[in-house]
């Protein structure tokens, strides 16, 4: 077939347009044509009251070979590339021993999924609840500030990812087109078959557990095993090589393949892994706050007259500031008709998140606005990291009234240096409640310093995001892992321990739903082939 890129339409074209593109731009007749179909669609809002839609299409005519010589010169128009799955191995018969893998967030769910595809039959284990459950007791927290340290936004299965906005999109290299192998799980698992073809799909919360219920079925199905409230508290390692692990319980699972998927919360789990020699490198990671403001503020500043556009949907944003200090400050895991979250998941220590339902229908629109940090601002050695994180949390608790409250301060009081004493126009959207006060208490200056430059810059590319009325929740730690696991960069395996693949999030490999499914492909891969490379000796 052929794939035609960059094909671009008015917004509010007519259902014939994109056919009549395809004819032009290739230059045959209707009778040449046998069928085309929608591979991405994204669009250009440079321009907010004339928004562009951009279309990639795979084309079948009557003269395909013909039409790519003709056109050979035309970066737009090439063949349509391979992107179907292939395996890269299968279980030998006989297999004693079964590959483990720990955590059972988007990267763990999809090692256990391809591996049980291949048929090695992955032994899961999940520190947390199974989705459902998890899901209740996530609710509860927030209504009743009822914490459970292993079952929470952080913890159980379906990971951090579950309690987001279900972003599917990411930056990562992929030539070997692992993002539609994830995709296509998906769409089997009940995801919006849109999600193949919109170039910013979303899913959203209650559509994302029972995917990761459906998902958890077909890995029993193919032989695979799924168990949860398993925390792992230690890993055996004798000359360099993975022996056996041992959970909270103290029972023991011998193997010497384990993918090491925790997530960036798994904060005891680093600590034993440093422990045990493991090689560990601290990284840097960023800390803010999440700011609201109401998504029709949002969509009026990037669509103009074509706020409410359907296909356009509810507007988000990318935003980034170099401030004068040196600090870098951006938006992250924007959320677009969304709301902020609890996502604690140790006592005594505040987190904020954001998610968005499918249908991005809340009122408020939020992201994080976070300030770069690197290893230099928090020296003291490899896990410093997660010592000034918790350090963040524990002000932020605080300064709401020791309650899971958060403390909270509107943008316009933030830039005049003032306390806050209620909200305005934009209703802060975090549960269980919040407190107003002075947030310049919850970061270190340098922080403070730059958010309060990069809000007026990020008001000059958005109007209205500096406005008075927006409001500003703290904490936000979590943006990404304050370790990396480092991983020898062909075989995938730790750089100093044999059998012991760090992957995903927690080990500083990914960063959001996508690219920690497809880290968990590369992550399968890997081990299928070392472990038939071990049988065959």
């Amino acid at each position: 077939m052929i794939r035609l890129t960059n094909v671009k339409l008015a917004l509010n074209h007519q259902e014939d347009d994109l056919q009549q593109a395809v004819l032009d731009l290739l230059d045959i007749s209707e009778e040449q044509l046998i069928n085309f179909t929608l591979f991405k669609r994204g669009y250009d809002a440079r321009r907010k009251n004339a928004i562009i839609l951009m279309y990639t299409l795979d084309v079948d005519t009557a003269c395909n070979a013909e039409l790519l010589a003709k056109h050979d010169n035309n970066p737009n128009i090439k063949a349509t590339p391979d992107t179907s799955y292939k395996f890269v191995a299968q279980a030998p018969q006989n297999l004693s021993q079964r590959p483990v893998v720990i955590g059972m967030g988007p990267c763990g769910l999809f090692v256990g999924l391809l591996l049980a595809q291949m048929d090695y039959k992955p032994i899961i284990l999940e520190r947390g609840k199974e989705v459902r459950q998890r899901t209740k007791d996530t609710f509860g927290f927030w209504r009743k500030k009822n914490l459970n340290p292993e079952s929470n936004v952080q913890f159980g299965e379906g990971g951090a990812g579950t309690f987001s906005d279900g972003k599917l999109y990411s930056q990562v290299k992929d030539p070997k087109h692992y993002s539609r192998k994830v995709l296509h799980e998906f769409v089997a698992a009940g995801a919006p078959s849109e999600i193949l073809y919109v170039s910013k799909p979303h899913i959203g919360t209650f559509k994302l557990v029972t995917m990761v219920e459906q998902m958890r079925a077909k890995i029993h199905q193919l032989g695979g095993e799924v168990r949860f409230e398993q925390r792992v508290d230690d890993i055996d390692i004798e000359n360099e090589q993975v022996q056996s692990l041992t959970m909270a319980t103290g029972e023991k699972i011998a193997t010497n393949y384990i993918a090491l998927a925790i997530g960036h919360s798994a904060r005891d789990t680093f600590e034993m892994l440093f422990n045990k020699g493991v090689y560990i490198k601290a990284k840097p990671f960023s800390v803010g706050f999440r700011i609201e403001h109401e998504q029709s503020v949002i969509d009026d500043a990037r669509f103009g007259k074509n706020a409410g556009n359907p296909i356009l949907g509810a507007a988000d944003y990318k935003l980034v500031h170099h401030c004068k200090n040196g600090r870098s400050v951006y938006s992250f895991c924007m959320c677009p008709g969304g709301t902020v979250v609890a996502a604690a998941s140790e006592e005594g220590r505040l987190v904020t998140n954001g998610m968005s339902q499918y249908s991005r229908h809340e009122r408020n629109a939020n992201s994080a606005i976070v300030v770069g940090i690197s290893p230099e601002d928090y020296p003291g050695g490899v896990l410093a990291g997660i010592e000034f994180q918790r350090r963040l949390e524990e002000k932020a608790f605080a300064l709401g009234g020791s309650s899971y409250d958060a403390p909270t301060q509107l943008v316009g009081d933030f830039l005049a240096g003032r306390k806050s004493g209620e909200h305005g126009d934009v209703v802060p959207s975090y549960k269980p409640g919040v407190t107003y006060t002075d947030l310049s208490e919850t970061l270190p200056d340098y922080a403070i310093a730059a958010i309060r430059e990069a809000l007026p810059a990020f008001e000059r590319k958005i109007k209205g995001f500096s406005m008075n009325d927006a409001t500003l929740t703290a904490v936000e730690t979590r943006t990404s892992s304050p370790i990396q696991i480092t991983r020898d960069k062909e075989l995938l395996t730790s750089l100093n321990v044999n059998g012991l693949y760090p992957a995903g999030e927690g080990a500083g490999y990914a960063g959001g739903i996508l690219s920690a499914a497809i880290d968990g492909i590369k992550i399968a891969e890997a081990m299928a082939l070392a472990i038939n490379k071990d049988f065959e000796k």
